[in-house]
């Protein structure tokens, strides 16, 4: 419940400052593993688009909705996890002495934000503040082609357009204006599992993995809305004969 309150209130928000601007071109469409009614994660490439977050977005976006050990729900091995988790440093306590303290993450820990609070997130990006990701796909109407067509859309401005100081051209934003640079090029990281790591594919791989992060239930609920119906058709079907034999007697 907390977590459609929370979608709800996200996609209020970011959908009114969107239609306020109106101007943003129409988004890139493709098609996602996770569309329609057999949609599905696809792990491998989710996987891959954590690397990316990991190793590109974490440095100034939060997921603060997701747990280190929801990476599991995507294929990682729970020593994997434990490892990626033991890579982050939480402020925990207080202890016996009533001071807080530093220690490795766990498993049970949610992703540590790289901010401390939104004063310290504005201070280090030119009083901009980079949006938390665990909702940013189910808060922009069609998030996972916005996300892709944002993360892909930056050129130079057409002549005539003025970009503001300390901000970038954008056609998928909307104003078109943008304070975050653009975040990805070719060979930005290496990919663990040789996959050539082109823009394009990194803004594949984490807007699969920003869809699943927004969403973790959907494969499961997917899949026992298709067991529902298969369900009912069978009995549709079992009822509709025992209907006929009952009344076969009756003119």
């Amino acid at each position: 419940m907390i977590r459609l309150i929370a979608t709800f209130i996200a996609i209020v928000g970011f959908s009114m400052s969107a239609y306020a601007a109106g101007d943003a071109e129409p988004n890139k469409q493709l098609v996602w593993p996770f569309d329609g009614v057999t949609g599905y994660v696809d792990q491998q490439s989710a996987q891959r688009g954590f690397q990316v977050y990991n190793q590109v977005c974490a440095g100034c976006h939060s997921l603060k909705r997701v747990s280190y050990r929801n990476l599991v729900e995507i294929g990682f091995s729970e020593a994997e996890a434990k490892a990626i988790a033991a890579e982050a440093t939480v402020i925990d306590g207080p202890n016996d002495e009533g001071e807080m303290f530093e220690r490795a993450g766990r498993l049970s820990d949610r992703f540590v934000a790289p901010f401390a609070n939104e004063q310290a997130a504005r201070a280090s990006n030119n009083g901009a503040l980079p949006p938390d990701l665990s909702l940013m796909i189910k808060a922009r109407p069609d998030g996972a082609n916005y996300l892709y067509s944002l993360l892909t859309g930056y050129s130079d401005a057409p002549a005539g357009f003025k970009v503001g100081e300390g901000l970038h051209y954008n056609p998928y934003f909307p104003g078109k204006q943008i304070a975050m640079a653009a975040p990805l090029s070719d060979d930005l990281i290496e990919y663990q599992d040789g996959t050539q790591a082109s823009a394009d594919q990194m803004a594949k791989d984490v807007a699969i993995f920003l869809q699943w992060a927004s969403e973790p239930e959907m494969q499961h609920r997917k899949n026992m809305g298709i067991k529902v119906l298969i369900y009912l058709a069978i009995f549709t079907i079992f009822f509709y004969i025992a209907k006929n034999i009952t009344w076969r007697d009756v003119k």
